[in-house]
């Protein structure tokens, strides 16, 4: 309470502990992608509030170094599948992670914070039209401190937007003391 987050509203579609860890990190590191169909409807009932009144579904970015190794960013699978689940509009590419950064695997709040900043983030000129006074449901797949998702709606804010919520696969409850 004392450091509320920068989005409007947020949902998760699972805890991120034993039970889902595993479905999880084989989605996001193994190229199990066919759950994306699955984690999609997972998350139209979470967020079905959220998405009510949305105009358009972003994903967070991935650095398109981090796109080739990976071959696929999962919250695009993902915001990809909830968009036509839902009717909501979607654009790959209307926020752009412009500069790498490190894996925040392991690293702490602090850590994380100064990891993934702002400026890593951009809404290209091209852009900028289509989400200006939007609503807008960003969505990831981990929620751990919201170092990331924070980041993004900064720059989203900064472009324009007239409200962000984040709509996430699965979020930490408490300390990790499982890795991501």
């Amino acid at each position: 309470m004392e450091h509320p987050p920068p989005w409007d509203r947020g949902r998760a579609a699972l805890a991120y502990d034993e039970a889902s860890r595993g479905l999880v990190l084989r989605f996001k590191h193994a190229g199990r992608t066919e759950a994306a169909a699955t984690f999609a409807r997972w998350l139209a009932i979470a967020g079905r509030d959220l998405l009510s009144d949305a105009d358009l579904i972003l994903p967070v970015p991935l650095h398109r170094w981090r796109l080739l190794r990976r071959g696929y960013n999962q919250s695009a699978l993902l915001a990809g599948r909830l968009a036509r689940l839902t009717g909501v509009a979607w654009s790959p590419a209307a926020l752009r992670r412009r500069r790498a950064t490190a894996s925040q695997q392991g690293l702490g709040a602090a850590a994380r914070r100064a990891n993934v900043t702002a400026s890593a983030f951009e809404v290209p000129a091209a852009r900028r039209a289509a989400i200006e006074g939007r609503r807008v449901v960003l969505v990831d797949d981990v929620l751990t401190t919201g170092a990331t998702l924070g980041a993004c709606v900064r720059v989203l804010r900064a472009a324009g937007c007239a409200r962000v919520d984040v709509l996430v696969l699965a979020r930490v409850v408490k300390p990790a003391s499982l890795p991501i």
